[in-house]
């Protein structure tokens, strides 16, 4: 057998359920020529390069099914990036220090404010504090859950943002209850004048929004993910990925989502107009399969739909259960068009009343005939538990994300919007697993400050605290087993997006990606998973990461 590379004595978890353990692998042309143990050396025929992993452990890449890469590639390269337990002083320190070493007209742009903060931005002193930190710049940062923001008057002046400024359909101009002028908090969206200024004025390239896509995903490969789908497709970052791809520089299995309608990023265009210029930017690495419908906002912002009633406020008062931005016949309709073209649908849900919609919606198109239309529930967090079956039955994927199941801050801050015993009833994937759905892993990174998918999946388990930080565990009963765990950042990921014919196990004929880690998962105490390390990702048989020159 004549193959490009042997790689041997590793430890190699193939999740091929024909072949599970091996520890011999072998490449050619990019993909897995034959996997064994070795005995399958006296077959290798020629000089092909040898990589002896000296008995490492060797698992598939890990796949990502939401996240947003190329925000985060630029959030990476060209922006603040905020910590998310910071208070309000926190924030305007980092805002000055940042704004110092820019040019007096430059923009002020990050992300990562803790939206438990929400109160204390919704005042006016709150807006003067941020201009003056700013040295009177445009500002735009973004909140924890990417559905906000806080701006400045500058950024406010230039959006035209202004008392007269109605309220946006499915967002919310925060205003001084005395002169009704807005105080430069910016709900769902609301946040879209602000985010087009903003694009207008740094008029990114195609090549730059290429590097910044590359940033991304080399993040990616430094935690072994080589296969991702990015939540939110706009025209730039098509086109970003064809010039990636067509130029050699795409070393991931890349979905996308294209978007159907927009609450929190400005894209144009979105809808029909989007999805009809598709297979231009269609690639060997690319494949925009996906569209993405915002059917609700987020509990911390009282914007999620659920089916009981938040906790009152003065604003929404005592009966306040979110809305959805569109009507079931509506839903129903857009879901029956994309699967007329071969397209799945990424739902973002966050409230249950929102996923028994979609539910519903889905029950429908498969009563139409279309059986295999991918669906997905993004983000899989409240699922009413007379629904939970339903997504087995309907074959829906719970895209799992960001990693909400153990307590945090994100967590502390909804059980201030929700009763807190419903607010902790939070990502039922026992009780999904044990009634048949498929759960499919995701970062919502750079919502989350990481792709890390070892944070995720120690909590998938123990339901505590990877960091540390926060004390207890969130519904334990919730647990799963390290096993499934790594099905649904490996082989549950690649199904949920439909790169599972490339790539999610080690198979004969597959790509090679894999990645080789500092420990055994399996082998561990589950309190030690989140600090795995990924030593070397490969991507189509070539080492697209290696610690050891990281």
């Amino acid at each position: 057998m004549k193959v490009d590379r042997v790689h041997r004595n590793a430890r190699i978890h193939t999740l091929d359920p024909a072949r599970p353990s091996a520890s011999v692998l072998l490449v050619a042309d990019g993909r897995v020529a034959a996997v064994g143990d070795a005995d399958l050396l006296e077959q290798v025929a020629g000089d092909p390069e040898v990589v002896d992993h000296d008995g490492a452990f060797l698992m598939p890449g890990l796949a990502d099914v939401h996240n947003h890469h190329l925000l985060a590639g630029r959030a990476a390269l060209y922006e603040l990036a905020l910590d998310g337990a910071a208070d309000l002083t926190g924030l305007l320190d980092a805002v000055r220090a940042w704004s110092a070493e820019l040019a007096p007209d430059a923009w002020v742009v990050g992300g990562g404010w803790g939206s438990n903060l929400i109160p204390v931005l919704s005042d006016r002193a709150a807006l003067e504090a941020l201009d003056r930190a700013a040295g009177g710049r445009p500002v735009l940062l973004r909140d924890d859950s990417c559905h906000n923001r806080w701006v400045s008057s500058a950024a406010l002046a230039v959006a035209g943002i202004g008392a007269a400024t109605p309220d946006a359909p499915d967002g919310a101009i925060v205003r001084d209850p005395g002169t009704g002028e807005p105080v430069g908090l910016l709900i769902e969206s609301a946040v879209i004048p602000v985010e087009r200024a903003h694009a207008a004025s740094a008029g990114a390239t195609v090549e730059q929004d290429a590097e910044a896509s590359h940033r991304g995903i080399a993040i990616l490969h430094s935690v072994g993910v080589t296969t991702f789908q990015d939540a939110a497709a706009s025209v730039p970052m098509l086109a970003a990925l064809k010039r990636l791809d067509d130029s050699g520089r795409l070393d991931a299995w890349v979905v996308t989502s294209m978007q159907i309608n927009d609450k929190i990023f400005g894209t144009h265009p979105i809808g029909q107009e989007l999805l009809d210029q598709r297979e231009a930017y269609r690639s060997t690495h690319h494949r925009p399969d996906f569209v993405k419908i915002f059917l609700d906002g987020v509990p911390t912002s009282k914007t999620a739909a659920f089916l009981q009633p938040y906790l009152p406020d003065d604003v929404h008062g005592a009966e306040w259960r979110g809305e959805t931005t569109m009507s079931s016949d509506e839903l129903t309709a857009w879901l029956m068009r994309v699967a007329e073209q071969g397209l799945g649908a990424k739902v973002h849900c966050t409230g249950d009343s929102s996923v028994r919609m979609t539910l519903d919606a889905v029950a429908a198109v498969r009563a139409a005939g279309h059986a295999g239309t991918r669906f997905h529930i993004a983000h899989g967090q409240y699922v009413d538990p007379v629904d939970v079956p339903r997504l087995a039955e309907l074959d829906v994927v719970a895209d799992l994300s960001p990693a909400l199941w153990f307590p945090g801050v994100i967590v502390e801050a909804i059980c201030a919007c929700i009763p807190r015993e419903r607010a902790e009833r939070l990502h039922p994937n026992r009780d999904l697993l044990d009634a048949g759905a498929r759960l499919a892993g995701g970062s919502d990174w750079p919502v989350m400050p990481s792709p890390n998918p070892w944070y995720g999946i120690q909590g998938l388990v123990s339901r505590a605290d990877p960091t540390g930080s926060f004390p207890g565990r969130l519904w334990p009963e919730q647990g799963i087993t390290v096993a499934e765990a790594l099905h649904a950042y490996t082989l549950g990921g690649a199904r949920a997006m439909g790169t599972d014919d490339v790539t999610g196990s080690l198979e004969v004929g597959k790509s090679a990606d894999f990645v080789v880690l500092d420990r055994d998962p399996f082998a561990v105490p589950v309190d030690q998973l989140g600090a795995t390390v990924t030593e070397q990702t490969w991507f189509a048989g070539r080492k697209v990461y290696d610690r050891t020159n990281a």
